[in-house]
């Protein structure tokens, strides 16, 4: 199935009238993240193209219009026609492609991180069990998700999605993966906002990701190689989530990867296959992999803080596995994914004896990330006939790459996705027609331009100073909102009477939804299933009794004076990691 038809999931086998009525209203609404008609822009700097020849551009114009980049020139030319009359902004900066994430679950980047991370552990199925996180991860996500206020709202899910998509355009992130809503009505859909989401883009250009797949192929290998075999889109789908130690043959983590051979020599991989994380892979198992034409997603800091180590990426090098870059989510990894460019680059330099050059690292954020989407022919790279996604930083001296890599987040200039100004300097953002909301990073005066024909219309009226004020006081309340979450329901006046439609946060890692995020195939037999699988909370404490107020998790390493000191004090990151970090700030 392609297009957004695949997005919907019934939870009944017969949709009711109101189901029917939100599938026609939102099918409507189905536009892509901006309309291709932005304006005639021009930005000129040091251009950084991350085309298939890695060309630099030390002075040149981009010219953008509709969303596109019409050319890319040197200042003494002539403009294109129809740009005569564009006088180009000069940004006195470097642009790079947009930043591309292909791991987060951005509905929990709110939640401050989880510090100190309390024991080492093994494999995913092991620190959802730590009492710590139903305290400070799942049930504060279960009250931001299901609060209603006295008219029944959700009242907090347009300031939380607002939040945490201001907090990816702060890091220079725009795509990334998606916000997925569920409904009263038996209807699932993914949030319309401003960057891009890979799950879905409405664009006949950009094939739509997927990272969610039905239970029912999640456990049968057959059923997920046929699944694969079918889709021309990327799955991305979590993968041997844990650690298999230097000398173990075998580990839980690593017998989610060995569950996916079918047959000797017949794996459920393939060129649309890649796996997020990928930890407990040996080297033997990235030559599968490769082989196949699969590839990764990396979340080194997670990695780290959960279990101590990560994914064999120089074996994955080795082997030719295309590598993409995730933060994975606030609780256990970088705030944005120029935070994890850093701790790539570090772990690279001080643990892997710089296997990967700073170019390496910015490929897998743009050019990399695009291929493993299909999205190579759109995005990726700045060149004429792609669109124009873009990031740009300060300065227009040294090693591009190594400067990416070592920018502040006070060091981004401007965000621009599909030709539209989203986030910049204040200068920047008037000089290209996009004045916005201010405000302050790292002491730093910054405007966003949040306005979108095709956003979420619940959000468009939310701004990052209403989302911020309405999440600090809600996570401050946390055990009174739990507490009227647990207070009996009232009984509709009429049993007939339609329920009105409510949409609420599909917390993937909390709650059962009918699809999941990770293949769980039998390993030992029909029995023997190799992953966790999210079901029905046992008998505990009411989240009323336990919650405690904690802090909302600023939008920035720049505006968060514990961050850094809190990494450095993370017993499971290796030293050189931990104590290094702060240098890139």
């Amino acid at each position: 199935m392609s297009g957004p038809e695949r997005h919907w999931y019934p939870l009944t086998a017969k949709r009711q009238p109101a189901q029917r009525r939100v599938v026609r209203r939102v099918r409507k609404a189905l536009l892509p993240v901006d309309p291709l008609t932005g304006p005639k822009l021009a930005l000129r700097g040091r251009v950084v193209t991350m085309d298939d020849a890695f060309t630099i551009r030390t002075d040149a114009v981009v010219y953008i219009d509709r969303g596109g980049i019409v050319a890319i020139q040197d200042p003494a030319e002539p403009p294109p026609a129809g740009f005569e009359d564009v006088k180009p902004v000069n940004t006195r900066g470097t642009l790079f492609p947009g930043l591309i994430e292909l791991h987060n679950h951005l509905s929990y980047n709110a939640l401050p991180l989880w510090s100190p991370v309390p024991k080492l552990f093994q494999h995913r199925g092991q620190w959802p069990d730590h009492p710590d996180y139903r305290k400070l991860i799942s049930g504060p996500m279960r009250v931001l998700g299901e609060y209603r206020d006295a008219h029944g709202k959700a009242a907090l899910l347009a300031p939380l999605v607002r939040y945490v998509e201001c907090k990816c355009l702060l890091g220079g992130v725009t795509t990334s993966q998606g916000i997925m809503l569920s409904s009263n009505a038996g209807v699932q859909r993914f949030y319309r906002g401003i960057i891009r989401n890979v799950e879905q883009t409405d664009d006949p250009d950009l094939s739509e990701a997927l990272a969610r797949i039905p239970d029912i192929d999640a456990k049968d290998a057959r059923a997920f190689l046929t699944r694969l075999e079918r889709e021309d889109s990327c799955f991305l789908l979590h993968l041997s989530e844990g650690v298999t130690r230097p000398g173990q043959a075998d580990s839980v983590a690593r017998r989610h990867f060995l569950a996916l051979e079918v047959a000797p020599d017949e794996w459920a991989i393939n060129d649309r296959f890649a796996g997020i994380h990928a930890a407990g892979l040996l080297p033997e198992d990235f030559e599968v992999l490769a082989q196949r034409g699969g590839s990764m997603v990396w979340s080194p800091l997670s990695n780290l803080l959960l279990y101590g180590d990560t994914a064999r990426v120089d074996a994955a090098k080795r082997a030719g596995v295309r590598i993409a870059l995730g933060s994975d989510w606030s609780p256990s990894g970088s705030k944005n994914l120029l935070g994890e460019l850093k701790v790539a680059w570090l772990y690279s330099q001080h643990v892997l004896d710089g296997v990967f050059s700073a170019r390496d690292v910015v490929s897998m954020a743009t050019r990399e990330a695009a291929a493993i989407l299909k999205w190579e022919a759109a995005l990726g790279t700045l060149e004429t006939g792609k669109r124009a996604d873009l990031v740009v930083i300060e300065g227009t001296k040294g090693d591009p790459y190594e400067a990416l890599i070592q920018a502040r987040e006070t060091s981004i200039r401007l965000v621009m996705i599909n030709g539209i100004p989203r986030y910049g300097t204040p200068g920047m953002m008037k000089a290209l027609g996009h004045a916005g909301e201010t405000l302050r990073v790292g002491g730093k005066s910054r405007q966003l331009f949040l306005e979108q024909q095709t956003g979420d219309p619940d959000v468009a009226s939310v701004s990052l100073r209403t989302a911020r004020t309405a999440l600090r006081q809600a996570l401050r309340d946390l055990p009174e909102l739990a507490g009227e979450l647990e207070k009996p329901k009232a009984r509709r006046a009429a049993l007939d009477a339609p329920e009105p439609v409510v949409w609420s946060l599909a917390l993937d890692e909390i709650q059962p939804t009918g699809i999941d995020q990770r293949p769980r195939l039998p390993f030992n037999g029909p029995a023997d299933f190799t992953g966790p699988e999210v079901t029905a909370p046992r008998a505990a404490a009411p989240l009323s009794t336990l919650l405690e107020p904690i802090q909302l998790d600023p939008l920035t390493v720049a505006d968060d004076r514990n961050f850094l000191e809190e990494i450095k004090n993370q017993q499971n990151v290796p030293e050189a990691v931990r104590m290094e970090l702060a240098k890139l700030y």
